[in-house]
């Protein structure tokens, strides 16, 4: 249980004075997953807290000493990992070697699980006795794949507990043997953060839109259309010129403005500014490091067009009716039809079992032209538009535990 666990810590850390906690993030989702753990760690923990691994800006500023860029094993898919393979495996050796001179009371990984799980596995096994405890946040998507749970049970030989995020994993994980807890789903916290009033019952965000548009210039007659186009930047190079194409297809739409959210990652933010110069709809590039100003640029939006994950729930929380819009490289979408056995990938229509968020998926599908219409009808349709928001009520509440 998570209370002997506590024990167990505290009495290693008192020995040292000092609770030491490894922790890793690989992406941007985790990034902010892992520095509100850390902040709460901090408040709660009886001794002076010292954090190593690796992460982004957010962990950063909540103490972390990296040592690595965050960047470097943000890397999704099966085909786009193979050119990174060489860096990969260095980069997890430098890895456990740092945990194991750092001397960690306990190891945190929190999502990522590509680099997490063989990172968890190699440090476990350095160990002839006296493991760290280790903890990884956000369960695998096990129930995505044909034969996810079995491989559940693997898990249990280096990982001490998960946490799950989802309200049907955590029963599923304890049946295959391994320790887990249901803590919510991160991005509820993003009301917490904000305190809003209306958290506790709708799981609700209103941003300021006047207060948006009154900073950047917008007229009250112009249209805005919020692009979310990923957090990675291999993602973020397949789907923004697809977004472009598809603003193109709809720029007529009542002086249509196009507010291009930007991930904290130094990469996505070189690319992203070199990109959206020539476009032909006025851009503002809305920086992802706080949480008001993209909910404010949210409210202020008629529409959103995002790539599929984390954003989803997001949107969900502002009432913002979007379109979901992805695409891989070949062989890895083979793969995931091949693999799969959920029919949609956005967490909304996963968990309510419905479209109730317009899905565009892969090559043969994702393209501007099909995208543009899903996008004409939210912007007009108000009985489109309505049924995204009254499903946001209903599935909301589905991540509170």
């Amino acid at each position: 249980s998570l209370s002997s666990y506590s024990g167990v810590i505290k009495n290693s850390a008192s020995k040292d004075g000092e609770l030491r906690v490894f922790i890793v993030a690989g992406e941007v989702s985790g990034d902010i997953i892992a520095s509100r753990f850390m902040k709460s760690l901090k408040e709660l923990s009886p001794f002076p807290v010292r954090f190593a691994g690796i992460g982004g800006s957010m962990m950063l500023r909540q103490g972390l000493h990296s040592f690595s860029p965050m960047e470097d094993i943000s890397v999704m898919g099966i085909w786009e990992l193979l050119p990174y393979l060489s860096s990969f495996r260095m980069k997890l050796k430098e890895t456990v070697e740092s945990a194991l001179i750092f001397r960690p009371h306990l190891v945190l990984t929190v999502d990522s699980k590509g680099f997490s799980f063989r990172f968890l596995k190699q440090l476990r096994a350095r160990y002839a006795q006296h493991s760290p405890l280790h903890f990884h946040y956000v369960a695998p998507s096990f129930w995505a794949w044909k034969g996810g749970e079995a491989r559940l049970e693997q898990l249990k030989d280096f990982i001490d507990h998960v946490f799950c995020i989802l309200p049907f994993e955590e029963e599923t994980c304890r049946e295959k043997g391994l320790t887990a807890t249901f803590v919510g789903h991160p991005t509820l916290e993003d009301a917490l953060d904000l305190k809003t009033e209306e958290c506790n019952e709708e799981w609700k965000i209103e941003g300021d839109p006047d207060e948006f548009r009154k900073i950047h210039g917008i007229s009250v007659g112009s249209t805005l259309i919020s692009l979310l186009p990923g957090s990675r930047l291999q993602e973020v190079v397949s789907m923004l010129p697809i977004f472009l194409r598809t603003v193109e297809q709809i720029k007529d739409v009542s002086e249509l403005t196009a507010v291009v959210h930007v991930a904290p990652n130094k990469d996505v933010e070189e690319y992203i500014s070199n990109s959206v110069c020539d476009w032909p709809v006025p851009v503002i590039m809305a920086p992802g490091g706080s949480l008001r100003l993209k909910y404010n640029a949210f409210s202020a939006s008629r529409v959103a067009l995002c790539a599929s994950g984390t954003v989803a729930v997001e949107l969900q929380m502002a009432r913002l009716p979007c379109v979901v819009a992805y695409r891989a490289h070949p062989f890895t979408e083979w793969f995931i039809r091949y693999k799969a056995k959920i029919r949609h990938v956005s967490l909304p229509n996963i968990l309510l079992d419905a479209p109730v968020i317009p899905e565009v998926l892969f090559r043969a599908a994702c393209k501007p032209s099909n995208i543009a219409p899903l996008l004409e009808g939210l912007i007009q349709d108000e009985a489109l538009r309505l049924k995204q928001m009254e499903a946001a009520e209903k599935f909301l509440p589905l991540l509170h535990p």
